[in-house]
């Protein structure tokens, strides 16, 4: 009797879907199903190889879709705890830093394999849990396993990172190594709540760093699906720990600890600046922090673009995810000749969004994270309205039970250029809509605000696309993209780096430098 070969899975990226839709959506069905039986449990820390039973207060999250879905309580982390997941990762670092670097790697392969074999269940709790839609979580759980594999090509590719150096003697022999920090806090955001995680955890493991990681409070449940992951991939205990708890009640004490020597942190420009003041420089000595820090990203539409297609990448990076991601498209420039083409183009296929619970197949646009977002959303909308043309959206949505969640309106406000909607980080649905007079004035407006995340250019003109990407202030450029304008890098084809104040590094996930961020440097002289 023959074994057949198991199946392989359809690929599912932020553009592109790789495989038989109604295959994919049958088996997101069937998750949907099995997730929803395990939700509101209670759910405690991960320290030491190991659940332990909480001390702290316990949260509760909701879902953003329905207030009535209790996605469970979670255990925040007591001081005590907080110290027992950073003992747990300093006793564990020296043994994992000195496994040869081929089983690192083995050992993140097989958790990246885990990932692929559980993305159905993870996509759908995950678009329970922070609202996305359904194509959108299971690009975050693909993301998240092609993101391990792509470091760990990294590692096998520079041999652990050991290379020789030169000689000034006959008799001696010099090597050099880069290695591990040791401990690595890792904070991660509730918008991608599995691949930012993992990707900032993967990449420290593979350098030979052990690593503690608070979640969102947003996105604990997904965090916790990551750490089975992990630990069933055969990661020894002590290296991976997991903890729970607010920003201020556990991210702030586990950011001071004295037991981490360095922090990835993937969140707004005033938290990250914040964090390299009080733990980049605290103590005896500079501690590395690696930081993704947000945007403001703009769209440049020229007077020689293909308006549908701008029309359509402008709509999709604006209103993808509720516009929560740091590489929205949250301002675009259009030259004056083609403004009102473009605009309509905009405004009928914003009007064509199919809007509601995210977990079901036909809907692309679900709510918000939480009441403080549409708060904020109601605020600049107000604020829009005094100073400009509301050209689409603009209130909170109600009927049909979209009431008892978090959901608003995709909103397109023309502004005057100055006003200040152009420069301050929404984390929303809320595109504004500058008229200017030239590219030469799109383009000094886009590097106006201290954000420098992603940019995205619609042009036929070879020159203004070359200016563009010379003098575009920002990390990750697009032009002429329909899928997205200024969104949907992906591992290994888009190198996801922040400039000014959007990164910390100048080097970002997702590019060929990231896995080295994690070491650092040792020159090994050796006399023969």
């Amino acid at each position: 009797m023959s074994v057949q070969a198991p199946r392989k899975q359809p690929k599912i990226t932020y553009s592109a879907v790789g495989g038989n839709l109604d295959e994919i959506h049958s088996a997101f069905d069937a998750a949907l199903g099995r997730v929803r039986a395990e939700l509101g449990k209670a759910h405690h820390p991960f320290i030491n190889g190991r659940e332990a039973k909480g001390e702290g207060p316990s949260l509760e999250w909701r879902s953003p879709i329905d207030s009535g879905v209790s996605i469970g309580t979670f255990t925040s982390a007591s001081p005590a705890q907080i110290d027992a997941a950073v003992a747990a990762a300093r006793s564990a670092r020296k043994a994992w830093g000195a496994l040869p670097w081929a089983e690192r790697v083995a050992i993140l392969r097989r958790a990246a394999e885990n990932i692929r074999a559980r993305r159905y269940e993870i996509a759908a709790l995950m678009s329970i849990e922070v609202g996305k839609n359904r194509m959108e979580s299971l690009g975050d759980a693909e993301e998240a396993a092609d993101l391990i594999d792509y470091y760990a090509d990294q590692v096998t590719g520079a041999d652990g990172y050991r290379r020789p150096l030169g000689q000034l003697s006959a008799n001696e022999q010099t090597q050099d190594a880069l290695r591990p920090y040791g401990v690595f806090a890792v904070i991660a955001p509730f918008n991608f709540p599995l691949a930012l995680a993992t990707g900032m955890s993967s990449a420290a493991l593979l350098a030979g760093n052990t690593v503690v990681l608070k979640p969102s409070v947003m996105a604990s449940l997904t965090g916790s699906k990551l750490a089975q992951a992990y630990h069933d991939a055969g990661l020894p205990a002590g290296v991976f720990n997991l903890i729970y708890g607010s920003g201020e009640g556990v991210g702030q004490p586990l950011l001071h600890h004295a037991g981490i020597d360095g922090v990835a942190f993937t969140g707004s420009h005033e938290v990250g600046m914040q964090i390299l003041r009080d733990v980049g420089a605290s103590g005896a000595y500079a501690k590395p922090v690696l930081g993704e820090l947000g945007g403001k990203n703009a769209a440049i539409v020229t007077s020689s673009a293909d308006l549908d297609m701008a029309a359509e990448g402008v709509m999709r990076s604006a209103f993808g995810y509720q516009g929560q991601k740091c590489s929205a498209c949250s301002r675009v420039y259009v030259e004056e000749g083609v403004a009102d083409d473009f605009i309509a183009r905009l405004l009928e296929k914003t009007d064509k969004i199919a809007i509601g619970d995210p977990t079901k197949r036909e809907v692309w646009f679900g709510p918000v994270i939480n009441e403080a977002a549409v708060h904020k959303f109601e605020d600049a909308a107000s604020g829009a309205r005094r100073a400009g043309t509301m050209l689409a959206g603009g209130e909170r949505l109600s009927g049909d039970g979209l009431e008892r969640g978090n959901y608003v309106e995709p909103t397109i406000v023309k502004l005057p250029l100055d006003h200040e909607l152009y420069q301050r980080e929404l984390f929303l649905p809320f595109l504004a809509v500058g008229i200017v007079p030239s590219f030469e004035r799109a383009l000094e407006e886009s590097n106006r605000p201290k954000l420098g995340l992603t940019g995205g250019l619609f042009s036929q003109d070879d020159r203004q696309i070359e200016r563009f990407f010379d003098e575009m202030e920002a990390g990750v450029l697009y032009v002429n993209r329909r899928s997205g304008a200024t969104t949907g890098a992906w591992p290994g084809v888009q190198s996801f780096c922040g400039w000014k104040g959007s990164g910390v590094t100048g080097k970002g996930g997702c590019g060929p430098y990231y896995v080295e961020q994690f070491m650092r440097e040792q020159s090994r002289t050796r006399m023969l």
